[in-house]
């Protein structure tokens, strides 16, 4: 199973369409989205790309009230960072700020780490497999990038959008 990931999309709704578009086009039918939306803009475009959406809350995300209610009618979940949950048989730890990233890694209790906040692409592989995707919205590197997991054999790679 592939899933999609993307932080940091600032309202960019250009972006947030090339990258349900990439994710599509990989076969991806879940995205995980590591905070910072802002507002809901985000979610009519997920919901027409027919894409499931888990998210948490990032930093700078405005009326989370609203948000979480814009979330829960279009059937996607958002919740506070850091969550954690199983998705087919891997465990995923899931954050905006990376608060402690590094002891969750050496914990070994995860597959998978994703995390946002700083716009720095980071990937790799320490026994957890660790993503920042990059942001979504290329706003401070001028390059906005998400990414594609592969959860059958825990591969991921970063897409330029």
């Amino acid at each position: 199973m592939k899933i999609g990931l993307i932080s940091d999309t600032h309202d960019d709704l250009k972006s947030c369409y090339k990258a349900c578009e990439a994710f599509k086009a990989d076969g991806v039918k879940t995205v995980l989205h590591a905070g910072d939306m802002i507002s809901p803009f985000m979610v009519p475009v997920f919901e027409q790309a027919k894409l499931k959406l888990i998210a948490v809350f990032g930093n700078n995300d405005g009326d989370r009230v609203y948000l979480s209610r814009k979330y829960q009618e279009a059937g996607f979940e958002l919740h506070p960072g850091p969550y954690e949950f199983d998705l087919g048989s891997r465990r995923i730890c899931m954050m905006h700020e990376p608060y402690c990233l590094e002891s969750l890694v050496k914990s070994g209790n995860f597959d998978l780490v994703v995390y946002g906040h700083t716009h720095k692409l980071d990937i790799r592989e320490e026994g957890t497999l660790v993503i920042n995707p990059g942001e979504g919205c290329g706003y401070l590197s001028g390059k906005p990038t998400c990414a594609v997991v592969d959860l059958s054999d825990m591969s991921g790679r970063i897409i330029d959008l």
